[in-house]
């Protein structure tokens, strides 16, 4: 087993193949999975400043792909819940009337470490349109990742 992980690490090794682990990272950071993206870019900054727009693209898409994964998560998760429960009695929780009346700009928030994956995974669940949560995803994150690139590569040590 610490020879198959060792052997992880190494090919997930920076610079060789920096750009495609920032962007599974930034993926899996977008799950239910404890993982945070923003060691992994700063790391990755400190090695290859000068891909700084590329390390942003990088992991705003592969961190907007894990929502939307989470968001499908939800959509399933809720299809397959009301299948097995026909003609049970459904009760609302108070997030989900929240979601459903703020709609897909409550997306936007889908960055936010410890609810924003559950902001996605419940979008998918009351079904919020696909097209306009990804695109409030899209800028939440992007704004995210460029202002902590930006106060990281402006005040770093």
């Amino acid at each position: 087993m610490e020879a198959s992980l060792q052997m992880l690490f190494s090919w997930l090794a920076m610079p060789s193949v920096g750009l495609p682990a920032l962007g599974l990272v930034a993926f899996l950071a977008a799950t239910f999975l404890p993982v945070g993206a923003e060691p992994f870019l700063l790391g990755y900054l400190e090695l290859v400043p000068e891909d700084f727009w590329w390390a942003i693209l990088v992991a705003t898409i592969g961190n907007t792909l894990g929502g939307l994964f989470t968001y499908w998560m939800g959509f399933a998760g809720r299809n397959f819940l009301e299948a097995r429960l026909k003609g049970s009695k459904k009760r609302d929780l108070r997030v989900l009337v929240w979601l459903e009346k703020f709609g897909p700009k409550t997306l936007l928030f889908s960055w936010v470490p410890v609810i924003g994956d559950a902001i996605a995974g419940l979008a998918g669940w009351v079904r919020l349109p696909l097209l306009p949560c990804t695109a409030y995803m899209l800028i939440g994150k992007t704004a995210r990742y460029v202002l902590i690139a930006y106060l990281y590569m402006a005040f770093k040590p």
